[in-house]
Formats: structure tokens, sequence, C-alpha cells
């Protein structure tokens, strides 16, 4: 559903991992140039071809392997590097070296992490890709796309510093972490304590980046702000032990002739360190970015924001479309999931239009839950009929366990729904964060396909069949292409009817809803970023389409002023995997394999569309020539 596939880290960590980077993070590209120079120009003898050309003379083969161990060795260091330099994500992944720091957003720090970026950059351009098998010249072309993205973003100064977002950012990095941090024995408690003992530093260089942002004519937006606002006082709570940063106290496996220490100790880091300088942060925002914050959060209004916004687009969809093109499909999709839904309006017997349909399914008493709890129970029931029915989906499945949580309160009831990947080492499952504080929001029939979308055949599925691909480098095994993974899981709902999902009227309504609301999106986000709208246009836009609540539909509108382009990559990844298939039954006929199309859809990983479009064209050639 709405914010998918977002991780609880920090804003200042690191790219290219399982979880997107935080909206504003410096790693957004210029231009994918990889993508039209290499990755277009790659050639697959097949679709999972490993292995080495053993056909080369020895000289050949033996710059062959050098080439390759040359290689790995890069993907080594810069594996390390950036562990050492977003400690944060190296937690996440399961890399425990680092759990009592924090990342160094000091301009020094920052200096230093963006010549890291450029001499990985430099090292990969130098690699012979012609002395690569198939599988290493891809992971060769994915991994300068990375860093291409990342020196690009270099000449954008200003949008670097917008790092307060309306979901996540700087302002709930540190709570979103907490959830996530090993609490199994004293010591890995000890470097949570000392986490909390660095982040006021911490905080001190992001105030320094946010006035560095007030210098540049970039300050966020007046409606993000206020959300980003809202957030902080979430977190100080008068109760220290409700704080979201206290959690891992809570939850920690611990001697109990030591944990009523700790959690003393807890508290004490909460009053000393973390209550002070969020305090001062949310002083900054009210005080110094307040007064400057402009209304619209329009790319178009910043200093060079249409460049950055152009960027943004190529980032996030992986095609070189402009803005025009995009919102000219949307306003297609839109209409043509519009005509859909009269069609299931008719079906459900409903006298009034539609407008009044949508009315009926958000007022009736009977489409909703009583409780956060109510719905958090429905949401694992659907699961659990799903579960058994995907063998009819796919050839292999993963074996990542996942579970279903209530986000924290502090998020807020127009906060969207997510997704968090299971960690590389296999010590945590992946988990969808529902939103069970909005339950009086969120309807009945519209549960299935959200759940279809954030587990599985969704992102869970997808994701957990990433990180098991062992054959893989670590950093293929944690990349992220929002259009990819965003356009698989909006894919996984199409899904639905295969695995007795959508069986009645109401059901379909709520498909066929989170379908136009991507479409919608392709409208809303090239309309207040290249084309004048206004957030309150936008939101009635948004809710006239969806029917949908209008806090959520304010609360995602804002999302797209302080994510420009992400929202981009649902819908236009739909559109390129309906392609693909459309394609492979077109080309195999009775050949076509739904179940070994969607494994060679996702056993590589998270990759641009282009290459994605090349690598089902080599499997649809394979597939001709099987038996």
């Amino acid at each position: 559903m709405p914010h998918s596939f977002i991780t609880p880290q920090a804003h200042w960590q690191t790219a290219g991992r399982l979880t997107p980077p935080h909206p504003h993070a410096p790693e957004t590209p210029l231009r994918l140039t990889l993508v039209a120079a290499v990755i277009i120009g790659l050639s697959f003898s097949g679709p999972l071809a490993h292995a080495a050309d053993t056909t080369r003379p020895p000289a050949a083969t033996d710059a062959a392997a050098k080439a390759r161990q040359s290689l790995h060795a890069l993907f080594d260091d810069a594996w390390e590097a950036e562990a050492k330099a977003a400690p944060e994500w190296a937690t996440m992944r399961g890399d425990l070296r680092f759990n009592d720091k924090l990342s160094d957003r000091s301009p020094a720090g920052l200096a230093a992490r963006d010549a890291l970026s450029r001499d990985l950059l430099a090292r990969a351009q130098r690699v012979d890709a012609s002395l690569l098998s198939d599988t290493d010249r891809v992971s060769l072309a994915l991994f300068i796309n990375r860093y291409q993205q990342e020196v690009a973003m270099q000449a954008f100064p200003g949008w670097r510093t917008l790092t307060l977002g309306t979901l996540y950012g700087a302002q709930s990095a540190l709570a979103g972490l907490a959830r996530n941090v090993p609490a199994n024995n004293e010591a890995q408690v000890r470097q949570w304590l000392a986490r909390l003992a660095a982040y006021p530093a911490r905080v001190e260089q992001e105030i320094a980046i946010l006035r560095q942002g007030l210098s540049l004519g970039w300050v966020t937006a007046r409606p993000v702000l206020a959300r980003a606002i809202a957030q902080v006082e979430g977190q100080l709570t008068d109760d220290l032990t409700k704080s979201p940063v206290y959690e891992p106290f809570n939850r920690m496996t611990v001697d109990p002739a030591v944990k009523a220490q700790l959690q003393a100790q807890g508290q004490a880091a909460l009053k000393e360190h973390f209550y002070p300088a969020q305090r001062k942060l949310l002083a900054v925002m009210k005080d110094e970015l307040a007064p400057k914050a402009p209304e619209s959060g329009s790319l178009s209004g910043y200093p060079g924001g249409d460049k950055v916004y152009e960027a943004l687009i190529l980032r996030n969809v992986t095609l070189p479309l402009g803005a025009g093109d995009i919102h000219a499909t949307g306003l297609r999709e839109v209409a043509r999931i519009r005509a859909d839904m009269e069609k299931v309006r008719t079906e459900a017997g409903f006298d009034g239009d539609l407008a009044a349909f949508k009315k009926f399914l958000y007022s009736d008493p009977k489409f909703f839950n009583q409780s956060g709890e109510e719905l958090l129970e429905g949401y694992r029931a659907i699961a659990k009929r799903i579960d058994p029915e995907l063998p009819k989906l796919f050839a292999q499945l993963p074996r990542s366990p996942y579970g279903i949580r209530g986000m924290p309160p502090y998020t807020g009831e127009g906060a969207a729904d997510n997704y968090n990947g299971p960690s590389l080492d296999g010590t945590t499952p992946g988990w969808f964060n529902a939103n069970a504080i909005a339950f009086k929001r969120r309807p009945k029939w519209a549960m299935e396909t959200l759940v279809a979308h954030e587990t599985v055949p969704g992102h869970h599925l997808q994701i957990s069949r990433q990180v098991e691909l062992g054959e893989l480098p670590n950093f293929r095994r944690q990349s992220q292409y929002s259009v990819f993974s965003e356009g698989w899981a909006l894919y996984a709902e199409t899904l639905g009817p295969q695995i007795g999902l959508f069986r009645d009227p109401y059901t379909r309504f709520g498909h066929l809803q989170a379908q136009m609301f991507r479409a919608a999106r392709l409208v809303v986000d090239t309309g207040i970023h290249a084309m004048g709208w206004s957030r309150d246009k936008a939101i009635a836009y948004m809710i006239e389409q969806t029917g949908h609540d209008p806090v959520f539909m304010a609360a995602e509108v804002d999302r797209y002023a302080s994510q420009p382009g992400q929202a981009l990559s649902y819908m236009m990844g739909l559109l390129k995997i309906k392609e693909l298939r459309a394609r492979a039954e077109a080309a195999l006929g009775p050949k076509f394999d739904q179940r070994r199309f969607h494994n060679a859809l996702i056993d590589q990983g998270a990759m641009p569309l282009p290459l994605l479009e090349q690598r089902i064209n080599a499997w649809i050639a394979s597939e001709k020539g099987r038996a």
C-alpha cells in the first residue's frame, strides 16, 4: 500500500541497501548514464549464467580469474567501508561490530563519504568488463550505477540538506532504529546506551545541515515540517519508559540482577541525552525553519529544483521519461481503472453513482474493525490464507519468515503502512508494519490487497528471496530499485484472484482502489513538482479518484512533497512487468509457465527496468529451447 518498503534507519545512512534511503539522502542520481551506456549494452548467454568461459585460452582464463578476484575485492572493500561509515545500516543488516556508534554527519564526515563514493566509482570504472562472466558484468554495472548516483547528486548541496520527512528522517531516525537494535544480552544493551550518549553530538551535526539549507534557500515545506515536529513531540513522552527510544530496555533479555540497573541507566540516558537533544532540534524546527518554510513543497520553488526533479524521476523510474510523459500515463491509467470501478459498483448492486458508492464504503460500520488489535489479527488471518497458495505462483520460494506488527503511535494516524526486510544474516524476520492506530481509517475491504502488497507474494517474498541469493555479492542481496520492488509488489496484488483473494465486490473494489491510488500518484507527483499544482488541488484529486480518507490523503500528498519521484515507481514498475509478461505469453504460448516467469523476474535481485527487460528477453529465448 502507501509508503511501502521504507526503513526505520536514519537519513544519514548509506545507499544501496535492502531498504531505500530517506527521500533526501545524498545518493540520488543526476543521470542513469550507466543504464544507457553499460546496462543496456550487456548481453546474457542465459538468464542465470554463472559459469566461467572454459573455451578461452589459458592466458585469457588467468586474466579473467584475476579480473574476478579484483572485482570482488572491490565489492568487499565497499561493503566494509559502508558499514563503518553508516553503522546504523550495519546494524540493520546484522553486522553488530559498530552497534555503539552513529554516523558522522559533520562536514568532514560528509566530505569523507563523498570522497569514498568517488574513489569506489573510479575503481569500478577501471575494471575490464569483457573479462567477466555475465553475472559479474551485471554486478559491476549495478555497482557503477549505484556510485554514479551518489557522485552525481553531490552537485545538489541544497537538496541534500532537506533531511526531515513525513515519516522517516533525521527527526525520527533514532526512534526507528530503536525498534530494530538487538537487546539479547547486557553488552548489546550497553551499546544502545552508548548510542544514546552519542546522540546529542549527532543532533548538533543535523542542526548544522539544516542551517546550511536555510542559507541556500532549501527549507522543508510547511506541511512536511509540521508532521516532523509532531513526530518529535510524540517521542518526548511524559513517561520516559513510553518513549520509542526506550523500547530496547523493555524487551531486553538479560540477567534479572542487572535488568533494573540497565533500565535505570536507560531512563537516565533519555533524560540526560535524548530528550535535551530532541528539544534542541525541535526549537530549531519551530523557531528557525518554520518562519522560512515554503507553503508548497514543489521542487520548482527551490533554486535549481527542476533539475533535481528531473534527476529524481530517472532515479525512481530508471527510464528516460519526462514529467509530461508520466503525467499523461497517469491520466490514462486513472480513466481505465475508474471504468473498472464502475463495473464493480454495478456488480455490488449499488444504486448511486461512484462517488456515493465510495462514501458508503467508508461510512458503514460493518466495513471497519473495532480496535487496532482486531485490525492486526485480520491482517494475520489473511496472510495465513495466502501462504499455502504460493506454490501456485513460484517454482522456488524463500525461507525467511515474516511478521505483522503495529507501527509506533508517534508516527501518527496518517502514516503509511510499510515493510522492513529480513537481515542479511537471517537473524531477524521481515516485518509488515501496519498502522494499527488508524484502524478507524482502514476498511476491511482494503485489507487483502494491502497484505498481498506488503508480505506475500509482494515485498516480503521478493526481498527475502533476494537476501537468500547467496551466489550474488552482498551489495546486490541488499540493493533496492524502487521501480523494481514497488512495481513487483503492485504486480503481486494483481495475482490475488489466483490465491483466493477478492472474491466479493467489496474486496475487488479494495484492489482497484489500491491500483487507482498508484495511478493517481503519477498525476499528482508530477502535478506538484512540475506543473504548479497546489497542495489543496493534489489532495482533492487524490480523494476524488480513490475515495480514500482525507486525513490519509493529506499525509500522502505531504509525503510526495518530501519525497519527490518515489511515488512514480509503483505504477511505472507495474506497467513494465505487465508488458514483459504479455511479451513472454505471446512468445511462448503453451510453454509459458508463470511460476518460472515469476522466479525469472526476482531471482537476480532488484535492478533497473532496462536490465530487467533484457533479462526477461533472454529468459524467453531460453524457454523456447526447453523441451
